[in-house]
């Protein structure tokens, strides 16, 4: 039973969560998912990079139906590196973007063959060097891969639950995790990741959190809004806002009716013959 009350939470989109509110929110979210791990299937880090990078714009779960296939035929950088673009499209095509993908993973293989003797990195210096790996893909590697905490993954979950929750304003996934690194215990950073992503997919959906069923309702600031048929202040992100939009169904201002384009025609000009003129009257003689 939880024993804080929203009365205690932060206020929803701020940034003052207290540790002892911070980790009575942590406890919940692990009791409520005791097997939150990282979704996507892999057996090393290599296999983990290459999942991370398909990930983008796709679902965990089709890119796990994808990977089997690419990895027997593909089994570290090495071999991977040495596949060509077409073969490597072919496979990965359900995915999406997948020419890009098959461009960043061949690249990234390559580099890890010539760089770092076939090896992943292990430092977020390193891997942001590969070819298609940004700072939230670096975080999944170290964290999953490693167990290295360097940062906090920020995904579309993270992002909205971190707002939702009180812990961060912030307006971008960089700004988001390092709020989330202030007042999130460095120990809990891979943990939380997994435990947001988690709660985001079973409850605390974009368009309609479950507020009457969720572990962590009486700590979230959000809470009581929803459950009220309201939506929380405002808060910081574009993701936020897109959101917001999607729960009421789109926000766009109604396109504005132009007056019909009417083609004027051009008149044309006659020319106009002018009168001779007068002649005098012929004097008397």
């Amino acid at each position: 039973m939880i024993e804080h009350s929203v009365a205690d939470a932060p206020a929803a989109g701020a940034r003052s969560a207290s540790p002892a509110h911070v980790a009575a929110l942590i406890a919940e979210l692990r009791r409520a998912y005791p097997d939150a791990t990282c979704a996507l299937t892999h057996q090393d880090p290599f296999q983990l990079l290459v999942a991370t990078i398909l990930s983008a714009q796709c679902t965990d779960a089709r890119v796990n139906m994808v990977t089997p296939v690419l990895f027997a035929a593909y089994a570290d950088a090495a071999a991977m590196s040495r596949a060509s673009q077409e073969e490597l499209e072919g496979i990965i095509r359900s995915t999406g973007f997948y020419r890009n993908k098959a461009k960043s993973i061949r690249a990234a293989s390559a580099r890890i063959v010539d760089a770092f003797g076939g090896r992943v990195p292990r430092t977020m210096e390193e891997l942001l060097t590969l070819p298609g790996v940004a700072r939230k893909t670096a975080n999944v590697v170290l964290g999953a891969g490693y167990g290295i905490a360097v940062g906090v993954v920020v995904d579309t979950h993270v992002d909205r639950l971190a707002h939702r929750l009180g812990l961060s304003d912030g307006k971008n996934p960089e700004a988001i995790e390092q709020d989330l690194m202030r007042v999130v215990p460095r120990e809990d950073w891979i943990d939380l990741s997994h435990l947001l992503i988690f709660h985001g997919r079973q409850v605390c959906q974009a368009r309609k959190p479950e507020c009457g069923s969720c572990p962590v309702a009486a700590l979230c600031p959000s809470a009581p809004y929803y459950l009220a048929g309201k939506e929380p202040p405002a808060r910081g992100s574009k993701a936020m806002a897109r959101e917001r939009a999607a729960r009421k169904g789109g926000t766009k201002k109604p396109p504005v009716k132009k007056k019909p384009h009417v083609k004027k025609t051009a008149v044309k000009k006659t020319a106009v013959t002018k009168k001779p003129a007068a002649t005098k009257k012929a004097k008397k003689k």
